[in-house]
């Protein structure tokens, strides 16, 4: 039986260890891994380079979701761009998604922060087919965790990110076999509601009213306070006055 081919498509740390996983075993797994399309990122340097993972390896490089090879399976980990169907067509098998995310609730980006905004008690993490829309299609595995009280977005993050590795790693075997079940996202709307949110959301959250009460100011604090990007703030006399965590 031939190995099944993989194309991987991802960024950041954790598509860096999701990537170095798959090597570790594409052997025991009995797949290929024929290409690589990423994002380089400057501001997580060197150690989580993919594109030298990756030729350390011998895995090719893509440049473009244009030059997309015939394959089994595409799998994305925090890849930045939205799949088109020409894109997805490309895998015979399915193309599947690691949303940093529990679904139906936070398609999207910047779900740690909302969550947080919602006081919400449960997140999780999420493995999906991909569709033509953001984070849309079926669940096919995920893992939910209890947020810790008075949480900051940094600590969700974090939790988030191990529980997204452990996810990937213990699902893969499965994945690849057709060990699963496909739940349609619609199914758990009522349940769990649906959300989606876009980058640009953040300018807005980050705005501080020192009008609002104690507590609405502290959680957005906490929900906005992510080490590398700018801090929540606060205007005063048309200046931006920062809130920054000791």
């Amino acid at each position: 039986m031939p190995k099944k081919k993989l194309v991987f498509l991802g960024s950041k740390p954790i598509g860096y260890e999701c990537l170095a996983y798959l090597i570790s075993q594409k052997e025991a797994l009995d797949i290929e891994i024929c290409g690589l399309i990423t994002h380089a990122r400057k501001e997580f340097g060197n150690a989580h380079d993919l594109n030298a993972l990756a030729g350390e390896h011998g895995i090719p490089i893509i440049n473009s979701l244009e030059e997309l090879p015939e394959c089994d399976i595409l799998y994305s980990v925090q890849y930045h761009e939205v799949l088109k169907q020409e894109h997805i067509q490309k895998a015979r098998e399915m193309a599947v998604n690691l949303h940093m995310a529990p679904l139906p609730e936070y398609r999207g980006a910047n779900q740690f922060s909302f969550a947080l905004l919602e006081e919400k008690k449960e997140f999780g993490t999420t493995i999906h087919k991909i569709d033509t829309r953001i984070d849309h299609g079926d669940i096919l595995f995920q893992k939910r965790f209890m947020i810790p009280e008075d949480c900051w977005v940094s600590n969700l993050y974090e939790l988030t990110y191990k529980a997204s590795v452990r996810l990937f790693q213990q699902t893969l075997a499965h994945l690849l076999s057709g060990n699963y079940r496909p739940v349609p996202q619609a199914d758990l709307v009522g349940k769990f509601g649906t959300s989606i949110h876009y980058r640009k959301e953040m300018a807005e959250i980050k705005q501080i009213d020192l009008n609002w009460t104690k507590e609405k100011i502290e959680r957005h604090i906490r929900a906005t306070s992510m080490p590398g990007f700018e801090p929540p703030y606060t205007v005063i006399n048309g200046e931006k006055v920062h809130f920054t965590r000791p």
